[in-house]
């Protein structure tokens, strides 16, 4: 673990982007030579301390030690902004179901989803949620493991329940039907549903439900998975937005249709965490398990996966 706590140890080679929160560089640790992203967050009022989001991902990411999750090096103030030091991931998930030329092959979207389902297994047996899985949070380094990144939503839960969130997060496409409903009170089982978005992504090359605003995007998933009952979703009517809008009443789109030429296991496996109850929804230890990756082909050696272009500096 880098543990200097001093810019002059770092050299910027360039800017690779720009969050929500700040930018992000790309530099090299001068006493090790490692190449590192320094994400930069500015802090608007240093009266009002670091922003609780920002604190929120530096705990997570100070709890979260795992292959497949991004790794905080360490972090430092610089004038009015704190800089984090994380390991540098030379392109994303994002950008392989869009930009790249190297084929994604069955075998290799398996190894996506189970280096997915790995790291969303130990965020949540360390009762983390990330609240906003979705491809541009899905890093990839030079040796093709992906890691999931952005964890500025993340927020412990406890099994149980008993206290409310924010419905306002996770990316409209990947955000489940009980958040577009104004759920405040929920659990992993949000980010379950984001992977299963995600599951049928990169299988298709397609979003699985792409609304263009939060009303369109509930239509969309009511019109697809059909009109909730109380026996396919318990309690739905008592969320807090359920009575703001009606929509037809709908019969659910059979899966070969929503996912056409996909082999059923397959199938089985998206479904399994699409559904409306969320507690029904398989978990990510479960899912590791299902027979879609003992099929053939096998998940792709990691010498076989996609070897990602590095980042355009800016």
């Amino acid at each position: 673990m880098i543990m200097d706590n001093d810019v002059a140890n770092y050299s910027v080679i360039g800017r690779i982007g720009e969050g929500a929160h700040g930018l992000v560089f790309k530099a090299r640790h001068i006493p090790t030579g490692r190449e590192v992203a320094l994400k930069k967050i500015l802090i608007k009022n240093l009266e009002d301390g670091i922003p609780v989001n920002v604190m929120r991902e530096i705990k997570a990411l100070q709890l979260l030690r795992c292959k497949y999750i991004i790794k905080l090096h360490d972090m430092f103030p610089r004038g009015m902004s704190l800089v984090l030091v994380l390991e540098y991931m030379c392109s994303g998930l994002w950008d392989m179901l869009h930009h790249t030329q190297q084929e994604l092959t069955l075998p290799r979207v398996k190894t996506y989803a189970q280096m997915l389902l790995k790291g969303t297994r130990y965020m949540h047996a360390h009762y983390v949620m990330h609240r906003d899985l979705k491809p541009a949070n899905l890093l990839i380094n030079h040796e093709g493991i992906l890691k999931i990144a952005d964890l500025g939503l993340a927020r412990l839960y406890w099994p149980d329940g008993g206290r409310p969130y924010s419905h306002q997060v996770a990316t409209r496409w990947y955000r489940a039907p009980e958040l577009l409903y104004g759920a405040r009170y929920y659990n992993e089982k949000v980010d379950l549903w984001a992977v299963g978005c995600i599951l049928a992504e990169l299988i298709t090359k397609q979003a699985l439900f792409a609304g263009e605003s939060d009303i369109e995007q509930l239509a969309i998933v009511l019109q697809h998975l059909g009109t909730p009952t109380e026996e396919t979703w318990p309690g739905h009517s008592e969320l807090p937005d359920f009575h703001k809008i009606t929509f037809p009443e709908s019969s659910p789109t059979p899966w070969p249709e929503l996912l056409p030429g996909v082999e059923p296991h397959a199938v089985h496996l998206v479904k399994s965490f699409i559904m409306y109850d969320a507690d029904k929804r398989i978990s990510a230890k479960e899912a590791l398990r299902h027979q879609w990756f003992y099929n053939r082909p096998a998940p792709a050696s990691l010498e076989d996966m996609p070897k990602p272009m590095m980042n355009k500096l800016k």
